[in-house]
């Protein structure tokens, strides 16, 4: 980075997710399918009063960043099916 260059981690991106106080312990697994789960909760009501869903994208990054494919590709392929555990 040269001088006056804003680091990318300061603009919001970043590739892991932050410290959930939530979820404190080492195991991440409850704190990917929340974020899972909120991510298409917000998605649903954002969506159903018309407004942007862009701040819903802090969940996705969130779970995409803790989540195994397998787990979401399954949890996805439930939901369509109308086959998936989770509250939405």
């Amino acid at each position: 980075l040269g001088r006056g260059s804003i680091p990318p981690w300061s603009r919001g991106y970043y590739r892991t997710a932050p410290f959930d106080p939530r979820f404190p312990n080492t195991n991440q697994t409850r704190n990917c399918y929340q974020n899972y789960l909120d991510y298409y909760r917000c998605l649903k009501v954002l969506g159903a009063k018309g407004k942007d869903t862009k701040p819903c994208q802090w969940y996705y990054r969130v779970y995409k960043s803790l989540c195994p494919l397998s787990w979401v590709r399954r949890w996805d392929e439930q939901r369509n099916e109308g086959s998936f555990a989770g509250k939405i």
